[in-house]
């Protein structure tokens, strides 16, 4: 996934299906500079971590 596109998914106001490895995940920041991505898996909301954006897959 491109930076621009997380952030178009941080923002909208409906659910994107997203992952990270084949686990759904939540996205809760964008950092551009560092194109990374502050996420959290949708069963444990506790558990974040940052990971690169180019990691994350959009499910269609």
């Amino acid at each position: 996934m491109k930076v621009d596109r997380a952030l178009q998914i941080l923002q909208t106001d409906h659910k994107v299906d997203v992952e990270l490895n084949g686990v759904a995940v939540w996205i809760d920041s964008v950092d551009t500079a560092s194109q990374t991505a502050k996420i959290h898996d949708e069963d444990r909301p506790a558990d974040a971590k940052v990971v690169p954006v180019d990691q994350l897959q959009e499910i269609e």
